[in-house]
């Protein structure tokens, strides 16, 4: 990506004097006194082992000087602070993002929504084709166009389309013959392109799958259009490598709304290329980010790029912006069936015989290599690892990492760990990994799990975070976005109630309560980051870092936790989404 300069420069101007939401800089009365009190509402400080509330906090400056009653708050700061009476809302400690892909959050905002509902129209082949069709008319549609030079739409997930399958290239040519259109899986590990995308791409029957990825193919042999992980991720990246300065600028600014407006006030890019750190080092260095932004670069892609300047692995923020470490993927998708497994797939993906487990995406020595890179360098490492084989590959690689290099406190986390065996937690407790887990799996594709992925009593125990927790693993529940929207309150919901689009309870045993879901956002989401000091509870010292719902969730009926609002979010005293 080029070198961004005036275009970025000017880009700034036009989004802080234009497009900025009012609540960004409007916070008239709380910046010109500096000091706040919040009161008249349940704020839940997630300071002990149960729900603990307080009468009223005051933040000076972006961090808070007291947590205590309303009337010694009023007796110490009154006339010297704006009041805010919260009005019976709840306040909350604001929410840091366990995992996802901040960056990538912003692009597929701009592409075209193929998500199944109820997050998007994509129900069927047709409403998918549809929808790109009438998307490539959009501004947005000629804008990725005219940069990109493709027709892009992102979330089409086969399970939930009627058909049960993939879209082909022949079904993708009824939007252009003319243009190459790609679309990708919900779970970001597939995609699939038109034939004019095969002709660009030069896929024929005579080429080969790369190593780590499969290219679908029709009875003769042809490519039909849809691409498994490396294969897929050889195109997307080629794609994105086009990112010129204007889309970064769109991109970035794109991501934050969207993570503001969920109360995720520190988001996390979990797989960042090249190109994309250069962008968010841009944005910081611009102060584009009202938000904490940690990114963890692809350790598979190389080194040079992670640790070459002012922004190098660390724990402080640079212009609200660090690089946390690094991220290692082992396999793929459960659901779009590409995970590695150690027993076969209850349903085999379409092309498939015999005993299908799914396939790694590096062998043993190339993953215990990386991982001891890591260790060698005191990089926090967070690692893909879906399948049960592929936790099992981690495990080893962290065992001969540790055992050589001896990195205390690494905080190494599981991310996923959809299949995670029973008998693989205990190895998690002996090396002092942290778990971040992907509940919301319970909700979007737990009925597929049961019904063509693993079968019972396997897809019960997605996610076990029970299990976990018991263990006494540091336990974290994440969204993937944009695999999934950043729905806080989605991911509270599948964290406590695990039910199915159907209404099935998958895996009861291993439902939280809605005060450790929380947790798994708040308190324990900062101990993973290290930055526990700052951010996690309402705690006089502490960033003042907040959210504000209209309901408690601690205190009304679970069931109803998918559908509490975020009213506001305040990022270190100042508004920055206001509803």
């Amino acid at each position: 990506m080029k070198k961004i300069t005036l275009i970025f420069a000017s880009l700034l101007l036009i989004i802080s004097c234009k497009e900025k939401n009012k609540e960004l800089n409007d916070v008239a009365e709380t910046n010109s006194i500096n000091h706040t009190i919040y009161y008249g509402g349940d704020i839940l400080t997630m300071e002990g082992e149960v729900p603990e509330y307080v009468e009223a906090v005051v933040q000076k400056d972006g961090e808070i000087v007291f947590v205590g009653t309303k009337e010694e708050a009023l007796k110490q700061y009154k006339g010297k602070a704006a009041e805010v009476d919260l009005q019976g809302k709840t306040m909350l400690p604001a929410f840091l993002d366990a995992h996802g892909h901040f960056f990538n959050v912003g692009f597929a905002a701009t592409t075209a929504n193929l998500l199944p509902p109820p997050d998007g129209p994509g129900q069927s082949i047709v409403s998918v084709v549809k929808t790109l069709s009438d998307y490539k008319d959009t501004s947005d549609g000629k804008y990725i166009l005219d940069k990109m030079g493709w027709i892009m739409g992102t979330g089409y997930d086969d399970s939930q389309l009627e058909e049960k399958n993939h879209p082909k290239a022949t079904d993708l040519d009824k939007v252009s013959t003319e243009f190459p259109v790609i679309i990708t899986h919900q779970s970001g590990h597939l995609s699939v392109v038109n034939t004019k995308g095969l002709e660009l791409l030069k896929l024929t029957k005579n080429t080969k799958d790369p190593e780590g990825g499969v290219i679908r193919r029709d009875e003769n042999g042809n490519p039909n259009g849809v691409l498994e992980e490396a294969a897929a991720f050889e195109v997307l990246f080629g794609i994105l490598g086009k990112m010129d300065d204007e889309m970064a600028v769109r991109f970035l600014k794109k991501g934050q709304e969207e993570y503001a407006q969920n109360g995720y006030l520190t988001a996390q890019d979990g797989r960042t290329t090249p190109e994309q750190l250069t962008a968010i080092k841009e944005g910081a260095k611009n102060n584009l980010f009202f938000i904490d932004v940690v990114a963890y670069p692809d350790i598979a892609l190389g080194t040079d790029y992670i640790a070459q300047d002012d922004f190098s692995p660390s724990h402080e923020y640079n212009h609200k912006f660090r690089i946390g470490g690094v991220k290692l993927t082992l396999d793929g998708s459960p659901q779009g069936k590409t995970a590695w497994l150690s027993k076969c797939y209850h349903v085999n993906p379409e092309g498939r015989k015999g005993c299908y487990e799914g396939y790694p995406v590096m062998d043993d020595s190339t993953a215990t290599k990386l991982v001891k890179t890591a260790f060698k360098n005191k990089w926090q490492l967070i690692c893909h690892s879906n399948g049960d084989a592929a936790i099992d590959q981690y495990i080893r690689a962290v065992e001969a990492a540790e055992k050589e290099y001896g990195y205390p406190d690494h905080r190494t986390v599981l991310i996923h760990g959809q299949t995670l065996r029973k008998n693989q937690i205990p190895d998690l407790v002996r090396l002092d990994m942290f778990a971040s887990l992907f509940p919301m799996h319970t909700f979007y594709w737990g009925d597929w799990h049961s019904e063509s992925v693993l079968g019972e009593p396997r897809a019960s125990y997605i996610s076990p975070t029970r299990d976990v927790l018991a263990a006494g693993i540091n336990l974290t529940s994440h969204h993937d976005a944009p695999v999934t929207m950043p729905n806080s309150m989605r991911v509270l919901d599948a964290t406590v109630n695990r039910v199915t689009r159907s209404g099935k309870i998958l895996g009861p045993d291993q439902r939280l309560t809605a005060y450790e879901g929380i947790k798994t956002l708040t308190t324990w989401a900062a101990k993973q980051y290290f930055e526990e000091h700052r951010k996690g509870t309402i705690s006089k010292g502490k960033l003042a870092d907040f959210v504000i719902v209209d309901k408690n969730p601690v205190k009304i009926d679970p069931s109803a936790i998918h559908d509490i609002a975020i009213m506001e979010s305040i990022k270190e005293g100042k508004t920055v989404y206001s509803r």
